[in-house]
């Protein structure tokens, strides 16, 4: 990637990653165009170019963006150092609904780029998510109170049960061709208010 992406201003920045997200969150990776992206980001194809030397460095950088930016928004917003699982949950749901102002399709895109069967980009997203997703993992079991939970409970089986969960809502979403946020924030918010119920030491 070119340089120069950076030494734009930050409101150009983002306007050239919110194209990339536009355009990719509503086709496949193959049937985006590299000119529609920089139609909607107000710039030539060729100055696209000049900042992305083709369209799979776009594709990935995009992707890595949307787990730094996660990243640092779950840490801005102290989900990682809650010993409480589900109040982490929560503070990451009000994070990710604050990144959404930022970056309006960042959340479809990471969606589709997850289920993306492109050979060229596939392995990469795939890579890429369980580095990240094992990172964030780790990060909220570092702090985790056990005793929160109801005896015996197996707290592997109970993270791996819930990202199954959430992983065929998703998959749901996406095979109906409409992402939509805020229906997903009401439905995760039920979904959590279920596992808190099931999973949670009774006072």
């Amino acid at each position: 990637m070119n340089e120069r992406f950076f030494s734009l201003p930050v409101e150009k920045q983002q306007a050239i990653l919110n194209a990339g997200y536009r355009v990719f969150s509503q086709n496949s990776y193959k049937n985006s165009p590299m000119s529609e992206i920089a139609d909607e980001a107000g710039i030539s194809k060729s100055l696209l170019f000049h900042y992305f030397r083709n369209k799979k460095e776009l594709y990935l950088f995009l992707w890595e963006n949307c787990a730094e930016t996660t990243i640092e928004f779950l840490t801005r917003y102290e989900c990682y150092e809650q010993k409480e699982l589900f109040e982490s949950m929560e503070r990451g749901m009000r994070a990710k609904m604050e990144i959404i102002r930022l970056y309006p399709d960042m959340g479809n895109f990471t969606i589709r780029a997850f289920y993306e069967k492109d050979p060229e980009i596939c392995a990469a997203v795939q890579e890429s998510y369980h580095k990240y997703f094992n990172l964030k993992a780790d990060k909220v079991r570092l702090n985790l109170d056990p005793e929160q939970f109801i005896p015996g409970l197996d707290i592997s089986m109970m993270y791996r049960e819930m990202y199954w969960a959430s992983e065929g809502y998703l998959w749901e979403m996406v095979q109906r061709g409409n992402v939509d946020i805020e229906e997903m924030e009401m439905v995760f918010t039920k979904l959590i208010e279920f596992w808190k119920s099931v999973y949670l030491r009774k006072e």
